[in-house]
């Protein structure tokens, strides 16, 4: 007899993604810098590529870690997990011990805690997410892994996408987490094997297969957005237009994604045209084009000039957009990380205060 449903999906997820990993490095491997699929970044030696997991202890993150662990093996991969020590909570360390132990159970080497200190730009949750990928980008790097995997569920995607409405941020907060990003020069470096999975699937993998699991108490904290979110709102939802929200709003972010993925293309090859021959952007030329582009190309440039991603809102680049489009001598705009943008004569002008 077969694994239980739960544990057959979610190794079926894993494997996909596992495949998808050894077909991206055998296309690195053909470049002419590229050496032989899963070669150590550090070495060049020829040695079985790692993939890490990111995993908190939690029902989403141990169901992913068990799953890597029967996988990873079959197609010659190493498997290996990191947990993070946010130091949010008392005995924080010892629960990130326990974590270690859990994964060495399943033999996944190498393993390694990870502690972090939290600051307080952009809130208590957005401070902790940049601590925790700043510390997996670390180990990454020094480990010369190939790939993290991490446990974000449907139903932590239905959650970003109704997070990215009450913003309003345009359609690429409505997109969600992507199935694979990272930032520059690892742009393929993290995987999500369960956006398609349910959160209650990947805790009854985990009752069956007898995986102990510890459930974070922020996770209930009504302190926190997101929690308020999961156990107030989506419930509330789900009660006013029936069941299926979830599918929905994580359908909403693929469907999303796809548009918002084709207008940032037609911006980044729009821009070079709009552009006079000393690299101002010209105004009546931005003008001219599409609402959805022109703002895109915008924000491209407002990014270029040293305003964080992160800190830069649709409001901000709405500013922006009124120097082209409702243009009556206004002054500069004030944008995060002391840039400003002003239009002078035609072109308009940004640039790090």
């Amino acid at each position: 007899m077969g694994p239980h449903p739960a544990v057959a999906a979610i190794r079926l997820a894993v494997r996909r993604v596992l495949h998808d990993v050894l077909t991206d490095l055998t296309g690195l491997s053909r470049t002419p810098s590229g050496g032989a699929p899963g070669a150590d970044p550090r070495t060049g030696a020829g040695t079985p590529p790692l993939v890490l997991v990111a995993c908190s202890g939690g029902a989403d993150s141990m169901a992913l870690a068990s799953a890597l662990a029967f996988e990873a093996p079959k197609l010659g991969i190493r498997a290996g997990g990191i947990t993070v020590d946010h130091g949010l909570q008392v005995g924080s360390d010892l629960r990130a011990a326990e974590v270690v132990t859990r994964m060495t159970a399943l033999r996944l080497d190498p393993v390694e805690s990870v502690a972090v200190r939290v600051g307080r730009d952009g809130g208590p949750e957005a401070a902790a997410r940049d601590a925790r990928y700043g510390a997996l980008d670390e180990a990454a790097d020094r480990l010369g892994a190939a790939a993290v995997l991490l446990g974000h569920t449907r139903d932590d995607q239905a959650e970003t996408v109704l997070l990215g409405l009450a913003r309003g941020s345009g359609i690429r907060s409505l997109s969600g987490m992507a199935e694979v990003s990272g930032g520059p020069g690892r742009s393929h470096r993290y995987r999500r094997p369960f956006l398609q999975i349910d959160r209650q699937t990947a805790r009854k993998a985990c009752m069956v297969q007898s995986l102990p699991v510890w459930d974070d108490p922020h996770n209930i904290d009504p302190a926190y957005t997101r929690s308020r979110l999961r156990h107030e709102g989506l419930p509330a939802l789900e009660k006013a237009l029936g069941k299926g929200v979830v599918e929905a709003l994580a359908r909403t972010a693929q469907l999303s994604r796809d548009d918002a993925d084709a207008l940032d293309a037609w911006a980044a090859e729009a821009e070079t045209g709009v552009r006079d021959a000393d690299g101002r952007l010209e105004c009546a030329k931005l003008y001219a084009l599409p609402p959805a582009v022109r703002r895109r190309v915008l924000r491209r440039a407002v990014v270029a000039a040293g305003s964080p991603a992160g800190s830069l809102f649709a409001r901000h680049i709405e500013e922006v957009d009124r120097l082209i489009t409702g243009w009556r001598g206004q002054g500069a705009i004030n944008l995060p990380g002391r840039v400003e943008a002003q239009r002078q004569g035609g072109r308009l002008v940004i640039r790090q205060g």
